[in-house]
């Protein structure tokens, strides 16, 4: 089939094509460190192509912007808290294939749903306390562990599970990006022949699909990595809070 004729298979309008090109924007700027958008890439990808097919679409974009984070923060990085957090995160993909594959699209959507307002709520609650200490005991980070790995599977959403751990250790903005990129990097390569032999969502389809939209990728990440560079470590904090709570509500009532 003819690239033009994949393009066309999909039977996208060109609203539907502005749309998904906006997410890919997106994605770029969430990847170079303007984090809690990434709830706003899942709803809008869920509502062109519903919600387990859009994880297949996103999941190949993921890596491709996680190539440039690594690369970009790199020197940044936290490997101690990587290490800590990889292997239960393998555990809650595992886990995630498994649920993710025998539950039907109504349910999944609701557990996206419910995921996303579970974790701003916690994230709120967290934030709010005020407190400087930073959490040391084991169950932490297990449990952030696991649950960041099911739900990346489950809807590559992640981020704000992710989010909570990395704020409540008092990362500044860097470290937080740069731990972060490689974080997913190594999870999300491990995610792709699961979408590929088991879920069948990651197609040649929907990688020819992926190639129309890389180019916003990439201008989102450089726009993306050039603002955080102009945001304060305090309003950092502040601007991940707000925007995963907007993503949250939107999907709970879309």
């Amino acid at each position: 089939m003819a690239y033009l004729e994949i393009l066309h298979s999909f039977n996208l309008t060109a609203l539907q094509y502005i749309a998904i090109g906006f997410a890919a924007f997106l994605l770029g700027l969430s990847k170079s460190g303007i984090k809690g958008i990434g709830i706003v890439i899942v709803v809008i990808l869920a509502f062109v192509f519903g919600e387990k097919t859009s994880t297949g679409i996103l999941l190949p974009l993921l890596i491709f912007a996680d190539i440039f984070a690594v690369i970009y923060y790199n020197r940044h990085a936290q490997w101690h808290i990587i290490k800590k957090l990889i292997p239960w995160m393998i555990v809650g993909v595992l886990v995630g294939v498994w649920v993710g594959n025998g539950i039907s699209e109504i349910l999944f959507k609701r557990l996206m749903a419910i995921i996303i307002i579970g974790s701003v709520t916690i994230m709120f609650y967290t934030e709010n306390k005020k407190s400087n200490k930073v959490p040391t005991h084991k169950l932490f980070s297990t449990g952030t562990g696991f649950l960041a790995g099911f739900t990346t599977m489950i809807g590559n959403l992640a981020g704000p599970i992710s989010n909570i751990y990395f704020l409540a250790m008092r990362f500044p903005k860097n470290e937080f990006i740069g731990t972060a990129a490689w974080l997913f990097f190594i999870i999300n390569v491990f995610k792709l022949p699961f979408h590929i032999f088991i879920w069948k969502t990651v197609t040649l389809e929907s990688l020819v699909l992926n190639s129309v939209l890389i180019p916003t990728v990439i201008i989102g990440f450089f726009l993306g990595a050039y603002m955080v560079k102009l945001i304060s470590n305090i309003n950092y904090r502040r601007f991940i809070l707000i925007v995963t709570a907007i993503g949250g509500v939107i999907m709970l009532f879309r």
